[in-house]
């Protein structure tokens, strides 16, 4: 800079830095020594009210991280802008629920190495950056099964040591791009399920949600349509579809002080098979669960935790 004509004719008048390509700059440097230029040492926060600010915003930032909250300055993860993180917040939630449910669908909850993950979106695939979301389906499928703990930063890296092999797909569909995604699918390939509903066609485990007034909702178990809220614990009944199955669970529920929250009945043809997806704010204790178990038109049945 100290050789540039604009400076050195006074078309730039003055110049005021406190950052080098070089720092501290050399003793002998023409910039610093250049009458019209001032210099000072690199000062960013460190006025009274800045240092305030910046404690303040680190502390905020520590109870956020503490309460497992995103973050857009944590140092090696990926690198989101505010704005864009506060919109995917919902989308992150759903993902890591997402993860928990389908790793609690295998039987035996190991042996898992390729996972699917589908998002459906109205947007350009350019302007959807998956990385966060991906990093919560992975935290969502292997802390429940590991004494792991998975972060941002440690998501992918985790994944590959445990041989967990994660693909994305991402399907543009006609809805509005007010919003990042329309769907999550996570799919689970060459396990076995405790489930058996929740094999999809092509037999891979299969559940997908989407976000409905800023709450995770999961919305396809397997081949069924549901529509339950990821708040709290899930029970998975397949029941033959007839009147009064909802009663009777209802009641044993009921009965046990198990509060219900959210409940939905989805069929694939009427009168044949259907799954009840149940929300419950409590865990069920055995016999309770039994005593869902032993109702005749119940053919398989699964507590999730969330």
């Amino acid at each position: 800079m100290a050789g540039n004509p604009d400076l050195q004719k006074k078309k730039i008048e003055w110049a005021a830095l406190d950052v080098f390509t070089e720092e501290p700059p050399p003793k002998d440097s023409k910039l610093v020594q250049h009458e019209n230029v001032t210099v000072t040492p690199h000062l960013g926060a460190s006025t009274k009210e800045a240092q305030e600010g910046v404690a303040v915003e680190i502390a905020e930032a520590v109870v956020g991280a503490l309460k497992g909250e995103l973050s857009a300055t944590a140092v090696n993860a990926p690198m989101v802008p505010a704005e864009v993180l506060s919109e995917l917040a919902p989308y992150v939630v759903l993902a890591e629920k997402l993860g928990r449910l389908a790793v609690q669908l295998v039987a035996g909850g190991s042996g898992i190495q390729s996972v699917k993950v589908i998002y459906r979106s109205a947007r350009d695939p350019d302007d959807l950056d998956t990385r966060l979301l991906r990093a919560m389906i992975t935290k969502g499928i292997i802390e429940p099964i590991s004494s792991s703990f998975i972060n941002l930063v440690n998501a992918d890296f985790t994944a590959k040591q445990k041989g967990l092999r994660i693909t994305e797909e991402r399907v543009v569909v006609d809805s509005s791009p007010e919003y990042p995604v329309d769907s999550i699918q996570v799919q689970i390939s060459n396990v076995e399920s405790k489930f058996a509903s929740a094999l999809s066609d092509n037999g891979n485990i299969s559940v997908e949600g989407r976000v409905k007034y800023g709450i995770p909702h999961l919305t396809r178990v397997g081949s069924f349509s549901v529509d339950v809220s990821l708040e709290g614990n899930l029970i998975l009944c397949r029941q033959v579809d007839q009147p009064g199955m909802i009663g009777q669970v209802g009641s044993i529920l009921g009965e046990r002080n198990v509060n219900v929250s959210f409940m939905s009945v989805g069929r694939t043809v009427k009168r044949t098979n259907a799954i009840m997806a149940i929300g419950v704010d409590e865990e069920p204790d055995k016999d309770t669960l039994k005593e869902i178990g032993e109702v005749p038109a119940i053919e398989e049945f699964v507590f999730l935790k969330l």
